[in-house]
């Protein structure tokens, strides 16, 4: 049995109640965090909170080498573990689909998301959003991880890229689902000068705002009315 648990947003305590059943009820986990990453919690911390061994699996020991996973789901109960929900803005349903081609049951534990935290920590509307979008570190939007370097794109950085680029206000959302979240919304330029803290961060680059949405960004998050 392979369970799929995304662990939500922020520290041990983003989970749901469901996907903490399923890791207690597991006889081994594996965690990645090439994908996002819980930036209220180590992974020394994580595996403190459970009885279930938890093994760190990096990039290719998922998507290149993803027998020693398999394996173990053909034998035992195992549950695959990632921030936010393990099938949004991941590649882990190709992990699904083998387990599938060799007769193990899988099961997905829906984890919250940035998509959701944007929406209701910016009074933007989920509906209006159009296609979300990574933004990478070497060129020109969820903010990309450079797993190999321990370092996560910071939202002052990808606007300062964006500013010649994109015109109006972007928000940035950081540390969404912790006890500190920063929403800031602005032009780029004044995005671009200011700091936000730890990761992860969020840039949102809104179309045309509704006056509901407008209203929002300037209550929420300090939008100037000009």
């Amino acid at each position: 049995m392979l369970s799929f648990v995304g662990l939500g947003l922020y520290d041990e305590r983003s989970i749901t109640v469901r996907g903490r059943e399923r890791i207690d009820a597991a006889d081994r986990a594996f965690l990645e965090l090439y994908t996002s990453r819980l930036a209220g919690v180590s992974v020394a911390e994580l595996r403190s909170v459970y009885d279930t061994p938890i093994e760190l699996r990096d990039r290719e020991g998922v998507e290149r080498d993803p027998e020693p996973i398999l394996s173990a789901a053909a034998a035992d109960h195992v549950a695959f573990l990632t921030a936010g929900d393990t099938m949004t803005s991941t590649t882990h349903a190709d992990l699904r689909l083998r387990a599938a081609d060799r007769g193990i049951d899988t099961e997905v534990i829906l984890g919250t998301t940035a998509q959701t935290a944007a929406s209701a920590l910016t009074g933007l509307q989920n509906y209006r959003f159009g296609k979300a979008t990574t933004l990478p570190f070497p060129t020109i939007v969820y903010l990309d991880i450079d797993a190999s370097r321990d370092r996560l794109l910071a939202a002052d950085r990808a606007a300062e890229l964006l500013t010649d680029q994109v015109t109006g206000p972007a928000v940035v959302v950081a540390r969404a689902g912790g006890d500190d979240p920063v929403v800031r919304a602005g032009s780029l330029s004044e995005l671009a000068a200011a700091s936000f803290g730890p990761p992860p961060h969020l840039l949102v680059v809104p179309g045309e705002l509704h006056q509901m949405e407008r209203e929002a960004l300037a209550e929420l998050a300090g939008l100037s009315e000009a």
